[in-house]
């Protein structure tokens, strides 16, 4: 079995919680990404989409550390805390993700961390 690969960039959101990513047989798991500043470590100020659009360029930097990109993505889910917002978070995402679109789900959750309102994790292929 071949080992996991951690993927770490200057540029991703950093945690002693969790790997911004792993990959295993040409597979790259990205962890949940919320629509914080990296180099602020601070919410973005606005709307969810505004929030949306940060936690996809997160996404964006580890894929693209990895050795992949949002073009590659198999599989997404994103985390709403309210689905009054599902209709904004799709406009950024419409706006973001590349056709053909990949596997998605999204649900509905009480709460995510720094009380911020999206929250998107993905799979993708190298």
């Amino acid at each position: 079995m071949a080992p996991k690969q951690v993927v770490s960039s200057d540029k991703g959101l950093k945690s002693n919680l969790f790997s911004q990513a792993t990959i295993h047989n040409g597979t790259v798991y990205v962890s949940g990404n919320i629509g914080i500043v990296p180099s602020t470590m601070k919410v973005v100020e606005g709307s969810v989409a505004d929030r949306t659009k940060q936690a996809l360029e997160n996404i964006k930097v580890v894929l693209e550390e990895a050795g992949s990109s949002l073009e590659q993505i198999l599989k997404m889910n994103i985390y709403l805390t309210n689905m009054e917002d599902y209709a904004a978070m799709n406009e950024a995402f419409l706006k973001i993700i590349p056709d053909p679109k990949p596997a998605r789900t999204c649900v509905c959750v009480k709460e995510l961390p720094f009380k911020t309102d999206v929250e998107i994790e993905c799979i993708a292929a190298l």
